[in-house]
């Protein structure tokens, strides 16, 4: 099992979980300052996470 690769998908897989709380969040929203900063907060980690472990997946080689 490459680690490597586990790790990127477990990055991948919680930005994926930002990203769907972020969207949850904005159909519930009433437009309050303190819904906006969540908005912003979640949906940037969850495309932080997202990318850099789609990233790790893409560059880790497979080897076994």
């Amino acid at each position: 099992m490459n680690l490597k690769r586990f790790f990127g998908g477990l990055l991948t897989i919680l930005g994926i979980v930002g990203l769907i709380y972020t969207a949850v969040i904005f159909a519930g929203t009433s437009g309050e300052t303190r819904d906006i900063k969540s908005l912003i907060i979640y949906g940037i980690l969850g495309i932080v996470f997202f990318m850099s472990g789609i990233s790790v997946v893409r560059t880790t080689k497979d080897e076994s």
